[in-house]
């Protein structure tokens, strides 16, 4: 059994796939993802197929992180939706298998954007993979949680005031040094927080472009990734994580469309993304985004203190990559402040 979250225990895997995954045949060779902080996922491939498996990182974690369990039961629920995921193929909930519970997915033989910018693509592909980008997210919030099965993935209630609840308490476990905006930020979500609208929604968490697998040939998805953070909440969470994606600095790190001239690369504005949104799902407008936008800031700095922790006790799935993104946790919480008054 293995405890590094950079490797797997191949002959347990082999093991219990051979023992569990009808028509599995070996041998089996295994490449970790780079992508991925919270749940290390790997490719596993045989002579025959590929698939990917994600398990829970090892070792002690906060309560409700990392849950796998959850990222399965999602996705296997929306396999006859208008939303695309991988098909799932098996959840191991027992810890002495490799160390921590994990699931084997499909391996979905697209592309990946890793920034919106999406460099050398040309403006009809750019603005057709973004406007995919916004049907399937109205799709998603448009799924019948009932129909799916999903009506209890997430408590009653002002999905806005428990998230800055837990994510605030999450944020608390995980700190590791004062941060000034951030304590700011925190209790001017709770003081600003919006009345409940009513809209109780499937949520992906998580939603932005290098969490999307698309065509190799087109635009179309062929599925949606990382369903860590879901459940059934709130939709302009989720409409507000695309636009906080955009106001950060365009290039590798901060993959964003800050400073991008975006008509010039085919990209709508903010303004023009959420009125196709509102307008797929029938909505005259969504009013007080600021907050929203502000929200999604605070809980990605939440985050984001998680991995820095992990990375600072040893155990984060890139451990390098965790202290040095732990280091932008200021700038999202002013960021986060900053968009209040948006």
């Amino acid at each position: 059994m293995s405890d590094d979250t950079q490797t797997l225990d191949l002959d347990a895997v082999e093991t219990y796939l051979t023992a569990n995954l009808p028509g599995y045949q070996g041998p089996l060779e295994v490449r970790k993802f780079e992508t991925g902080q919270s749940n290390p996922t790997f490719l596993l491939m045989t002579p025959e197929k590929k698939y990917v498996l994600r398990r829970k990182p090892p070792g002690i974690l906060l309560k409700s992180a990392h849950a796998v369990d959850r990222e399965f039961r999602v996705q296997r629920a929306l396999a006859h939706t208008d939303v695309p995921v991988a098909r799932m193929y098996l959840l191991c909930e027992d810890d002495t298998v490799i160390g921590s519970a994990f699931y084997v997915m499909e391996h979905l033989d697209g592309r990946n954007f890793f920034e919106p910018t999406m460099t050398g693509e040309s403006n009809e592909t750019r603005s057709a993979v973004i406007d995919e980008m916004n049907r399937v997210l109205a799709a998603l919030h448009m799924v019948d949680i009932d129909a799916v099965g999903l009506s209890d993935y997430g408590p009653p209630g002002n999905y806005f005031e428990r998230q800055v609840g837990r994510w605030s308490k999450q944020y608390r476990a995980s700190e590791t040094q004062t941060i000034e905006a951030m304590d700011t930020l925190m209790q001017a979500l709770v003081d600003r927080m919006p009345e409940d609208d009513g809209q109780r929604t499937l949520v992906h968490g998580d939603y932005r472009i290098d969490n999307m697998m698309f065509a190799r040939e087109g635009t179309s998805c062929l599925g949606v990734l990382d369903w860590e953070l879901s459940t059934i909440g709130h939709p302009y969470a989720d409409l507000a994580a695309v636009i906080m994606q955009w106001q950060l600095p365009a290039g590798p790190v901060g993959r964003g469309l800050a400073g991008v001239d975006r008509s010039a690369l085919g990209l709508p504005s903010d303004e023009e993304f959420i009125h196709h949104y509102c307008e797929r799902r029938g909505l005259p407008g969504v009013d007080n985004f600021g907050y929203y936008l502000s929200f999604t800031f605070f809980r990605m700095a939440a985050i984001i203190q998680g991995v820095l922790k992990r990375g600072l006790d040893g155990n984060a799935s890139n451990p390098e990559k965790a202290l040095k993104l732990g280091t932008y946790v200021p700038m999202f919480a002013q960021h986060g402040l900053s968009a209040l008054d948006r």
